[in-house]
C-alpha cells in the first residue's frame, strides 16, 4: 500500500503541477532530465554511471514538443489509473495499445509506434525518480534461473534446485520475489542459454554449489536487479561468463557499471564488485583456441575502439590489454569454442580452474 501511494502520488503531484499553469493562463510544461551521453557522469567514487543535471523542458504550446508533451501526459494517466491505482501490472506492448488511439477530432495517433510509448516511460522515471517497475510496467522474460536457492513468488515457494533443465524462469519485476533460502558460495551469469543448458545437464550448480542466470545476450533490467539484490542481500559474489569479444565486455560493464541509456536507474542496477571470469583473450592461447578464432570486421574494430575509450575502462591496464589483444589476434571468440577441448570441458575444467585460481579481470 504505501509504494501504490508513493507511486501514485509522484504522477498526481506532476499532473498537478500542469493543472496549475494551465489556471494561472501559463504554457504548461514539463521538465525532464536529459538522458544522453552528454549527461551522462561515470562517479570515480561509486564507479558507477549517473546522470548528470542537465534538463530540458516540455512545453506544451510549442509545435516542436505538443506531441511529445501529450504523450506524457497520457501515459502517465494510463500508469496511475489503470495499473498503479488498480494494482495490477501491463507489459510495454500493453501499455503501447492502450495509448494507441487517435487524439478526438483529428485523425493523428497519441502514439504510432511502441518505440515511443517506451521512451516516454523511461522519461517518467527520470521525471519522478520512480523505476519503471514501481510504476507497474513489465517486459519480456528472458533469463533462467537454477541452483541452492528456494524463493518465495507471489506466495508461492519455489526451490530452484528442482526445476529440471529449463530452470526458473525469472520475471521481468524481481524486487517482489523473496529470497527464502540461498545456500551457494557465488553466482555465475551468463549471457548465453546454450551454456547455461551445458552447466546445467553437467550439474555445476549443485558440484559446485552456486547459481547458474542466463538471459539471451545483453541483460535484461529483471535479472540485473535480481543479480544486485543476490550481492547486496545475499552477500554473494558475481561473475560473469561472456563471449571473448567487444561485446562481451560491454555486457560486463553494464552489469557491472550501468549502461548509457538506464543511467537513471544505476543505483538499482549495478554491481560494482562482480568479476568478468571469461571468455578472455589470454584463453585463446591458454586452451589453443587459434583455429576457433572469427575474424574481427570493421564494426568490430570500430567498436573495440569505440568502448576501449570509456570512461571506466580507459585508465583499466587490464581491460586495454585484452583490447589490445583483440586488435593483434584480429579476431573474436565464442563460449561454445571451449567445447572443441571436451563437451563439458567447461565446466569440469575451465571454470572450477578458473574459479579456484581467482583468474578474474575487474
Amino acid at each position: 500500500m504505501v509504494q501504490k501511494n508513493k507511486s501514485a502520488e509522484k504522477l498526481r503531484e506532476m499532473g498537478e503541477k500542469v493543472v496549475r499553469e494551465i489556471s494561472k493562463n501559463k504554457n504548461p510544461n514539463i521538465i525532464i532530465p536529459i538522458r544522453a551521453l552528454s549527461n551522462v557522469i561515470f562517479n570515480e567514487r561509486t564507479r558507477t554511471l549517473e546522470l548528470g543535471d542537465k534538463t530540458s523542458s516540455r512545453y506544451f504550446f510549442n509545435v516542436a514538443h505538443a506531441k511529445k508533451f501529450l504523450q506524457t501526459i497520457e501515459i502517465a494517466s494510463i500508469l496511475k489509473r489503470e495499473l498503479i491505482d488498480t494494482r495490477k501490472h501491463e507489459h510495454l506492448r500493453g501499455v503501447f495499445y492502450i495509448a494507441k488511439r487517435t487524439v478526438p477530432g483529428t485523425n493523428i495517433n497519441i502514439v504510432d509506434d511502441q518505440t515511443e510509448s517506451d521512451k516516454i516511460i523511461e522519461d517518467l522515471e527520470v521525471i519522478t525518480g520512480l523505476s519503471r517497475e514501481e510504476l507497474h510496467v513489465s517486459a519480456n522474460k528472458m533469463g533462467s534461473l537454477v541452483g541452492a536457492i528456494t524463493m518465495i513468488d507471489s506466495g508461492d515457494t519455489i526451490d530452484c534446485s528442482k526445476l529440471g533443465r529449463g530452470g526458473y524462469s525469472i520475471p521481468s519485476i524481481t524486487d517482489e520475489l523473496e529470497f527464502k533460502k540461498v545456500n551457494a558460495k557465488y553466482v555465475l551469469y551468463m549471457e548465453k542459454a546454450a551454456i547455461f543448458e551445458r552447466l546445467n545437464e553437467d550439474k555445476f550448480w549443485q558440484k559446485n554449489n552456486c547459481i547458474l542466470v542466463t538471459s539471451q545476450g545483453q541483460t535484461t533490467r529483471g535479472i540485473r536487479r535480481l543479480l544486485q539484490r543476490l550481492s547486496e542481500e545475499e552477500k554473494l559474489p558475481i561473475y560473469v561468463l561472456c563471449d571473448g569479444d567487444i561485446y562481451g565486455a560491454y555486457i560486463y560493464s553494464v552489469v557491472k557499471y550501468g549502461s548509457i541509456a538506464l543511467a537513471h536507474a544505476s543505483e538499482r542496477l549495478t554491481i560494482p564488485n562482480c568479476k568478468y571470469i571469461g571468455v578472455t583473450m589470454d584463453d585463446v592461447i591458454n586452451y589453443d583456441l587459434k583455429k576457433q578464432i572469427i575474424k574481427l570486421d570493421e564494426k568490430d574494430m570500430s567498436r573495440i575502439k569505440q568502448v576501449s575509450q570509456y570512461d571506466w575502462f580507459k585508465d583499466n591496464k587490464n581491460w586495454q590489454r585484452q583490447f589490445k589483444l583483440m586488435k593483434e589476434l584480429k579476431g573474436k571468440v565464442e563460449i561454445q569454442s571451449l567445447a572443441t577441448r571436451g563437451i563439458s570441458f567447461i565446466s569440469e575444467v575451465y571454470l572450477p580452474e578458473k574459479i579456484k585460481n581467482k583468474e578474474f579481470l575487474d
